[in-house]
């Protein structure tokens, strides 16, 4: 194996020298470590019989093989792993003896989505239990998807925090070094071969099993089963060439006057998970069309919207009088890592929000106006890039497979019917721009949530695809679409979180006297203690009313009495 050290990012050493980085011309790198596949080792373990009397070099056959399955899988530069026998399908082909695929797979099935490209691969099969001889007893209302991964790069984050560690058990005879865990709802096997990191994941939840979630334990099961049925099946050296590292993200010239943006992690006061603040994480990750298709657009709290203010941007028209209003600035907020009970690796506590909401064009904030009509502003591909969704989830992944980078995009509460109806399934091939559908607000149903999307990103690390902070990505995506550089909000070093918000209320165009956050919380805390303290007397006030009642004999009735009330009910 030969591990490349991580690559140098210009945005880290302005950090570390004390500039910010905003006000470079160019935003802060991912660091990435890159790995190269021993193709001797992996020809070593591709199926002898009967490809070895084939004169066709054994990768060109069994990727002539494979692609009837998986058409995409010459394009992968790492050697790859499926749950698929191809040594029997070869046999059997060999004697004139074809089968269906899902013959060979273990009873796994193929989706459609399988996708490969310059930094290796990602492909989804579905399992379903009740067919399984063994796993028959997993009362789980959908088919299961299991997720194999492999990378030539992987991006260097943090330890995440909340990651439960479990012994690998008998698995690790066969896979040296697997690492078992559980890690942002989702149970990951993660392992090095032929050079080349591999994860195995299934989304799952530590409690009991349940016909709406599948628990953990059961999840487990079934990625044993996956792992054990694992065999190289293809892949390209030629395609593992060196690909060139992207550039850095550039900035606009022109400085915006109505952009404007809070630091990353800088989140409303109070909002943070267990007290904690934001994830302070500058990086851009990569180049991205922002996906709402219009500006102005919103990053901002929705869960805590009360707490803001209202934030106003530049109308196209005035409610009142239909003229065209002033442009005014609009400040956005960093909302990763909010009060939310979400497992996220990268947030302080290991809990939190687990991406940014966005708000669109129609939904400008305002004094009167706390939400607006769902389906209205469009959602486009962020980068080319493939689709991942079954019919029976309401949000989707766009993956992205790109020279240095590869990253999942996730997009919630858009309207299922509306995605169905779009063709937003796995395996749908998309291009940068690429309407998507609309902003909703579905969350289990309609109107459950306000009208907004919810955007996440992930990378490769060591433990599989994990959750990071958008934001700044966000904000960069947002300069190219608007053509200028936002200004970020500078509050002085002395001023406490509290402090910052009745600020930044106080220049909110309202028209209410600003309240500081400390007053609000204390007024809040001072009404809901009397409240409290009322209804407990109240309840105290009753309970001794019923126990004079009853020994002076008020307000018993005997049998007699209660059937003929009965009686009279039911003449009426």
């Amino acid at each position: 194996m030969q591990r490349l050290a991580g690559l140098a990012v210009l945005g880290v050493l302005l950090v570390a020298s004390g500039l910010p980085a905003a006000a470079s011309d160019s935003w802060p790198q991912p660091r990435v470590s890159v790995y190269t596949a021993d193709w001797q080792a992996a020809q070593a373990a591709l199926p002898i019989s009967p490809l070895s009397g084939s004169a066709a070099d054994p990768w060109s056959a069994a990727n002539a093989l494979a692609r009837e399955h998986f058409p995409a899988i010459a394009r992968s530069p790492v050697p790859v792993l499926l749950p698929y026998a191809i040594g029997d399908d070869a046999h059997d082909r060999a004697t004139d003896n074809v089968n269906p695929v899902t013959s060979y797979l273990s009873g796994f099935e193929p989706t459609r989505f399988f996708h490969a490209g310059p930094t290796g691969y990602d492909a989804g099969f579905i399992l379903r239990p009740a067919d399984i001889p063994g796993l028959s007893d997993i009362d789980y209302k959908n088919p299961i998807v299991v997720q194999i991964s492999a990378f030539n790069l992987l991006y260097e984050l943090p330890e995440p925090r909340g990651a439960v560690v479990l012994p690998a058990g008998d698995i690790a005879r066969d896979f040296p070094g697997i690492r078992r865990q559980i890690l942002e709802h989702t149970l990951r096997y993660t392992f090095e071969r032929f050079g080349i990191p591999y994860a195995v994941s299934i989304q799952c939840y530590d409690g009991p099993q349940r016909r709406t979630r599948l628990s953990c334990r059961n999840a487990d099961r079934i990625a044993l089963r996956f792992l054990s049925a694992l065999r190289v099946v293809g892949g390209n050296r030629i395609a593992a060439e060196p690909t060139p590292a992207p550039a850095p993200v550039a900035r606009p010239e022109i400085q915006s006057e109505v952009f404007r943006y809070h630091p990353p992690g800088k989140l409303v006061a109070g909002t943070g998970m267990r007290a904690s603040s934001g994830n302070s994480d500058r990086t851009v990750y990569a180049r991205l069309r922002f996906p709402a298709a219009a500006a102005p657009a919103y990053i901002q709290t929705q869960a805590f919207r009360r707490r803001t203010g209202p934030v106003v941007a530049s109308s196209p028209t005035s409610p009142d009088d239909g003229q065209r209003s002033e442009a005014r600035p609009f400040i956005w907020r960093d909302n990763f890592c909010e009060r939310r009970d979400f497992a996220v690796g990268q947030c302080p506590s290991g809990r939190g929000h687990q991406g940014q909401d966005i708000r669109g064009v129609s939904c400008e904030p305002g004094p009167r106006k706390r939400d607006c009509p769902a389906n209205q502003d469009v959602v486009v591909a962020a980068r080319d890039g493939m689709i991942l969704r079954e019919s029976w989830h309401d949000s989707f992944f766009l993956v992205v497979n790109a020279n240095g980078e590869r990253l999942r995009l996730r997009h919630l509460h858009m309207h299922p019917r509306r995605l169905d109806d779009d063709g937003i399934f796995s395996g749908l091939i998309v291009t940068e721009g690429q309407r998507l559908g609309t902003i909703g607000n579905y969350n289990r149903r309609p109107g459950l949530t306000t009208t907004h999307l919810h955007f996440e990103m992930q990378v490769p690390t060591r433990d599989g695809y994990v959750r990071v902070n958008p934001y700044m990505t966000l904000v960069a995506a947002y300069e190219h679409l608007i053509g200028a550089r936002g200004q970020e909000e500078a509050p002085p070093a002395t001023q406490t979180d509290e402090e910052a918000s009745a600020a930044e209320t106080a220049a909110s165009p309202g028209g209410e006297t600003p309240v500081p956050a400390a007053v609000i919380r204390t007024s809040a805390a001072k009404s809901v203690g009397a409240e409290n303290t009322s209804r407990i007397k109240s309840h105290r006030e009753k309970a001794r009313g019923k126990a004079k009642r009853k020994s002076r004999g008020v307000g018993k009735i005997s049998a007699r009495a209660r059937l003929a009330k009965a009686s009279k009910r039911k003449s009426r």
